[in-house]
């Protein structure tokens, strides 16, 4: 949380109680999770809450860098590392499990290959699906 609230205080945001709650649901695991799946565990503890009141949240959180969004799945995951606006995500299939993992060559072709066309990226997310060791290992589908 200490580094949330500098990420914020950095950009000049506030970390709300809100944005903090919002923050503890996605982070609790290393998995994705959607909007609606946070609004469910907050009404599960009894807590009813709007969904825009929680998309808002997670607006802030992404635009702070605390949380990334998979925008093929539209669902979000905390991140775990201090990095650049450029993240290789490795997401689990099978079970929803997400890692993000050291991409320095990756880019630097990005980067040639936009070099190239006359392009100047501001950031990249790059999401590669497929299964995790212990889902593979399990032998599921």
């Amino acid at each position: 949380m200490a580094r949330a609230h500098a990420a914020f205080a950095a950009k000049g945001l506030k970390l709300t109680p809100l944005r903090q709650a919002v923050l503890r649901e996605i982070a609790a695991s290393h998995k994705m999770i959607g909007a609606y799946e946070v609004l469910d565990k907050f009404a599960a503890r009894g807590e009813r809450m709007a969904p825009i009141s929680v998309y808002r949240a997670i607006d802030a959180l992404v635009a702070s860098g605390i949380v990334h969004r998979f925008e093929s799945r539209n669902a979000f995951f905390a991140c775990h590392a201090v990095h650049a606006m450029r993240q290789l995500v490795l997401a689990c299939e099978a079970c929803g499990r997400v890692a993000e993992v050291e991409a320095d060559k990756v880019f630097g072709a990005i980067d040639k290959s936009a070099d190239r066309a006359a392009f100047s990226p501001n950031g990249a997310v790059v999401e590669v699906w497929g299964r995790c060791a212990a889902c593979a290992g399990k032998g599921r589908e």
